[in-house]
């Protein structure tokens, strides 16, 4: 039987210092793309077209740039009132007309940021395995080339059937009141339509503060345009004329948008009421406009209070898309790790050097190297003829 015995090595005799297996530059690479990945949020790949600031905390369109515009027509329109009108009224009438114009206006642009900034709704898109799963059951031609037409589900909603669309962009089929937004590329729930001057889409998350702010903005133009009416009268009275009294208030302009938004609130409060959408109104989907039976909202509770406070007061629904969230990096954590080991193997097998279960029991494992160690970095052993 034999044994070995090791001649342990004087490290103040080392001249020079061991050399330590370091991984290979495309090793360090995929170091840092892994170290990389695992600070990604899951805003920075989304998908859709929308824009993400404050690290994924703001979501607007891509298409967002009548936003500013509506900014800008509400804050010079109030700061108009406040310069030509209210000093006029303030001294004839009320100090409260500038308090009311304030909270109003105040009212109006965080209704409207928070409508803009708000996820509407978006549903997240259908996994690689979930889609596979899908496509198994509904495609039964057994072509990968071939595109089935709109598939459709059938599900029975309050007595009544509704039909689910299939989303070939998200890979699943849609949700009751869902539509696919082709200006944001998303799903969202319970869409209502696409806002070019929020700069978002309107669903089922923000509608209410949608509602809020057309309701408040009619609330602020129906006062701006009442005190522009009396700040007129006023200085009719004074013998002036109503021409002088004109170029003494620029705010008439409020004459001619004050209708517009009352028209816009009135469709959103008939559409409250009755428990519809926009997409579903246009569309006819519930009153026989599409060709359908006019079968009825299977969403309406037939009571307009409670259809109010069903859209208007009911819970805020939680984000589905978790736009801050981190990526998951177990794949690519196992996939760097075999990738790695891979490459050691292969740089032994270049080498020419043993592998670990090549080696004897008792030989110093020592890394390959082109280049002669000096005599007294190696390990001698020492071995005695068997017993």
């Amino acid at each position: 039987m034999k044994h070995c015995e090791y001649q342990q090595i004087d490290p103040r005799a080392l001249s020079t210092p061991a050399p330590t297996p370091t991984l290979p530059p495309q090793h360090a690479v995929v170091e840092e793309e892994k170290k990389g990945e695992t600070a990604r949020r899951k805003w920075e790949v989304f998908p859709g077209k929308n824009r993400f600031y404050c690290d994924g905390r703001i979501i607007v369109a891509q298409q967002s740039g009548v936003l500013p515009l509506t900014l800008g027509l509400i804050l010079v329109t109030t700061v108009l009132f406040f310069v030509f009108d209210c000093p006029f009224l303030l001294k004839h009438l009320t100090v409260f007309i500038p308090a009311i114009g304030g909270v109003l206006f105040v009212f109006v642009v965080i209704s409207l940021l928070q409508t803009s900034f708000t996820d509407p709704g978006i549903l997240p898109r259908a996994t690689p395995d979930e889609a596979a799963d899908i496509e198994k059951q509904i495609d039964n031609s057994g072509s990968s080339t071939y595109r089935p037409p709109p598939r459709t589900k059938e599900v029975m909603i309050n007595q009544q059937v509704v039909k689910l669309k299939y989303c070939f962009t998200c890979k699943m089929f849609r949700p009751p009141r869902t539509s696919h937004c082709s200006l944001c590329d998303n799903c969202v729930e319970r869409f209502d339509h696409h806002c070019p001057w929020v700069g978002n889409c309107v669903g089922k998350r923000n509608y209410r503060f949608f509602y809020t702010f057309i309701v408040s903005l009619s609330f602020l133009t129906v006062f701006i345009f009442g005190c522009v009416a009396t700040h007129l009268a006023l200085r009719a009275q004074g013998g002036r004329g109503l021409m002088f009294a004109l170029q003494e208030s620029p705010l008439v302009i409020c004459f001619f948008s004050v209708w517009s938004i009352l028209g816009l609130s009135g469709f959103h409060t008939y559409l409250v009421a009755s428990n519809l959408t926009t997409n579903e109104d246009i569309k006819g989907s519930w009153s026989g406009k599409s060709g359908a039976e006019d079968t009825g909202n299977p969403y309406s509770y037939n009571n307009i209070i409670t259809n109010c406070c069903s859209v208007l007061c009911g819970p805020m629904p939680p984000s589905l898309i978790d736009r801050r969230g981190f990526m998951p990096v177990e794949e690519s954590s196992q996939t760097v790790a075999t990738e790695i080991e891979l490459a050691t193997k292969n740089e032994i097998n270049v080498v020419g050097g043993p592998t670990p279960s090549q080696l004897p029991p008792c030989a110093l494992q020592v890394p390959p190297s082109p280049i002669p160690l000096p005599l007294s970095l190696t390990a001698v052993a020492l071995s005695n003829p068997s017993d």
